[in-house]
């Protein structure tokens, strides 16, 4: 089943005999955000060991059996798996053949519009496929509203129409940014724009995706501050490389469909899959623009052995991940740099 925006509030809550969702999209803290509330809907908090179950993907062959699973506590039982990708597809299909009454959560912010998966759940009973994009206009000016007022706190007109072109880009940052925004004006208060200039930082709004974006068209320092934000939101370096390494390889496709074919960059944009988000289609354009597809290639073998360094017991992999994403930026800025004179 897809489930229209307007009934997903109250899907979250209670999912019913659901039993699998696959949340997909391009905001990965509102993935995060609605994969824990569904988490908290079944088991009553995250950390339940009776009733939660985190599978790694490399495992997601064992998702039948483990949802089957009964708990020692009696309740119903939740499993989580995130990074999932199409290789779920099977496990999942199989699952729902079956009377498991567990609740899977499928957490796939890289997944394909037109992904096996994604494409199973919509169509299957017990399934839903809800999409996580990052929000704007009025969602996200009642998002701020009601955040803050979960929070104790009243707006101003003003402070909520300069929030509103600040914050957005993240889920998770933007909750995080107006938490700390509510106890700055303190309980009973109201924001007003001097208080909301004063406490959202310079890193609200900024996402890993806008790392990503900004490492591939050179603009060094918005790479370096949002992955700063990103990882302080909770993002691993394995999943901040595995998510550059998809960025890179769609850039990748979008090249070769330049050389080969002889399209202009708009049209191959136009052409990616999954489609760039139309924000960043812009970005995503001039990055085209300075990196040839050998270089690509070259980059993402960088990326995968970073990962692979990440990976080993004992190496630093914040400073392995920081790295690989600011030589993109530097390499990007380089490019850029030749191409203006």
């Amino acid at each position: 089943m897809k489930l229209p925006p307007a009934r997903v509030p109250a899907f979250l809550r209670d999912p019913g005999d659901c039993r699998v969702v696959l949340l997909f999209g391009d905001d990965a803290g509102m993935i995060r955000d609605r994969a824990e509330a569904l988490v908290r809907a079944i088991a009553g908090s995250l950390d339940n060991p009776f009733l939660v179950t985190e599978l790694p993907r490399e495992e997601i062959k064992r998702l039948p059996d483990e949802a089957a699973g009964f708990s020692l506590t009696g309740g119903r039982r939740v499993v989580r798996v995130r990074d999932a990708t199409d290789a779920a597809t099977e496990p999942v299909l199989i699952l729902l053949k079956g009377k498991a009454a567990a609740l899977v959560v499928l957490e796939a912010p890289s997944i394909a519009s037109r992904s096996k998966l994604r494409t199973a759940l919509e169509a299957a009973a017990e399934g839903v496929a809800i999409g996580c994009y990052p929000e704007e206009g009025r969602a996200l000016e009642e998002t701020i509203r009601e955040s803050l007022r979960a929070n104790g706190a009243g707006i101003e007109p003003d402070a909520l129409s300069w929030l509103s072109q600040q914050l957005g880009a993240d889920r998770a940052s933007t909750r995080a940014e107006l938490e700390k925004l509510a106890l700055y004006v303190g309980p009973g208060n109201r924001v007003d724009l001097a208080a909301a200039m004063t406490c959202v930082g310079d890193l609200a709004g900024l996402s890993l995706d806008d790392a990503l974006f900004a490492a591939t068209t050179g603009d060094v320092a918005t790479a370096d501050r949002a992955l700063e934000a990103a990882v302080a939101e909770g993002a691993a370096p394995v999943q901040v490389l595995r998510a550059a390494l998809g960025h890179l390889q769609k850039l990748h496709r979008a090249r070769l469909a330049m050389d080969e074919q002889g399209l202009a960059a708009t049209d191959a944009v136009k052409g990616v899959r999954p489609p760039v988000f139309y924000q960043k289609v812009g970005a995503f354009t001039r990055s085209l623009g300075l990196w040839p597809s050998a270089t690509l290639t070259a980059a993402m073998a960088a990326l995968a052995e970073a990962e692979r360094g990440c990976k080993r017991t004992g190496w630093p992999d914040h400073a392995l991940c920081r790295n690989a994403v600011l030589t993109l930026a530097r390499r990007s800025a380089v490019a850029s740099r030749s191409v203006r004179r």
